[in-house]
């Protein structure tokens, strides 16, 4: 979330921002909250220093009529500092919900639109993939060489769940540990996640898990929810944590499933594995100095360009437009990878990575102790190594051959055991 007093002090900027994300917000609200709140506790203040003095001067000896009104005094103070107490409580729950809703501050240089037909490209690697035959999808492509099965994933799980078989199961294996070793060698310490996040944490993120537009599966009566990435359980490992600043950054990567409702998603864009309820992917997560983060989310974007230049696929680097970013986000790159059976061939995004500055450690109150003394809140950044479906689907389209077979990039042999799937 955004402090309070920068939301009042920067009024304009913050409504104009909430503007240019295409979201709904109540800047003023806030402020006026903000202003309530401050007002409130100053006269909580001073009701508690009557208090005070009112119960000082009833020591010694005293006339009855004045240790009666001094009586009557502490009993109005009493019930006055309860009921503006609770006043107070009931201002801040307002502000704090009202806040929350409130997107982060967008860089200067975010693209202002609001789809993400208005991002704007920035790098392009190698070129889309031309074919001297008529190509496939991945979705034919799963089914002809015997490796995805969506018909059963519906049957007994319901629409948007797939079965992996055969190699394809080797080859989600093994596009994880070939992230996996990349990021080792550059200093992320690995983690296996919990699958399963409190509901705060979500929040604290900056995830919705509540309303008909969440795309957060609740788990109900437990107060917790399935997670869509690690960045949510990498990202609340460290709550209400002071970490010493000679420790930062700190470098995570994060295995987990990820789960997402997905709801109203359909249609071309949707198709097979590229949108599902529930995939495998590789989260790098990031805690760092605020004066590093600018610095390390272009070393986040460099790693996934790193990942997916070693596969051998075309892909293109955008930068995302306002209305396209994530509430958390500062600024996000996208890696879009091209995508044969994607409408006749498009870019589809494969990887994305975020600055998020302090808004989500104010949030989850996480902080590093300064070379001042002081406690100040770290920045925090994420980026997908590897989303295993979204990458299956550019695998599987660029690198499939004319007898409907597909050749393995040569990185992914060592890891997967073949040099290509041929139908059974």
């Amino acid at each position: 979330m955004l402090d309070f007093k920068y939301i009042k002090d920067n009024l304009e900027a913050v409504k104009k921002n909430i503007d240019d994300r295409f979201m709904k917000a109540d800047a003023d609200l806030v402020a006026s909250l903000y202003d309530k709140r401050n007002e409130l506790l100053k006269r909580l203040e001073d009701e508690r220093r009557a208090r005070n003095e009112n119960a000082a001067a009833m020591k010694g000896k005293l006339e009855q009529a004045v240790r009666e009104r001094l009586i009557a005094e502490g009993k109005r103070l009493k019930d006055s500092i309860a009921a503006i107490e609770a006043e107070a409580e009931r201002i801040l729950a307002s502000l704090d919900d009202q806040v929350r809703r409130i997107p982060n501050m967008a860089h200067p240089d975010a693209p202002v639109g609001k789809e993400d037909k208005d991002n704007l490209e920035v790098k392009r690697v190698g070129e889309p993939t031309a074919f001297d035959f008529e190509p496939k999808d991945h979705v034919q492509l799963g089914q002809d060489l015997d490796i995805i099965d969506f018909d059963a994933g519906t049957k007994v799980s319901g629409t948007k769940f797939y079965y992996l078989k055969n190699e394809g199961v080797f080859l989600e294996l093994g596009l994880v540990r070939y992230a996996l070793d990349i990021l080792a060698r550059k200093g992320f310490t690995p983690f296996i996640t919990p699958d399963v996040a409190k509901t705060e944490i979500l929040e604290g993120i900056g995830f919705n898990p509540r309303g008909a537009e969440s795309n957060v599966y609740s788990v109900e009566g437990e107060g917790s929810c399935l997670v869509g990435t690690a960045e949510i359980t990498l990202g609340g490992y460290y709550s209400d944590t002071i970490l010493p600043k000679d420790r930062l950054p700190l470098r995570m990567a994060g295995l987990s499933h990820c789960f997402r409702r997905e709801a109203g998603s359909s249609g071309q864009f949707s198709k097979g594995l590229y949108r599902v309820h529930q995939f495998t992917k590789l989260e790098m997560f990031v805690y760092c100095l605020p004066e590093d983060s600018d610095r390390l989310h272009e070393e986040l974007r460099l790693i996934e360009e790193e990942i997916f230049a070693g596969l051998g696929l075309p892909f293109r680097v955008v930068d995302t437009c306002t209305g396209d970013l994530g509430a958390p986000a500062y600024r996000k790159w996208d890696l879009e990878a091209w995508m044969p059976g994607r409408n006749g061939g498009e870019w589809g995004e494969v990887t994305s990575t975020s600055n998020c500055t302090d808004y989500q450690a104010r949030r989850l109150n996480i902080k590093y102790k300064d070379d001042d003394g002081r406690n100040k809140y770290v920045h925090t950044l994420n980026g997908t190594a590897v989303a295993i479906s979204r990458a299956l689907v550019a695998l599987l389209e660029n690198y499939q051959q004319a007898d409907g077979s597909v050749m393995m990039p040569a990185v992914l042999v060592p890891y997967v055991g073949f040099e290509v799937i041929r139908k059974k």
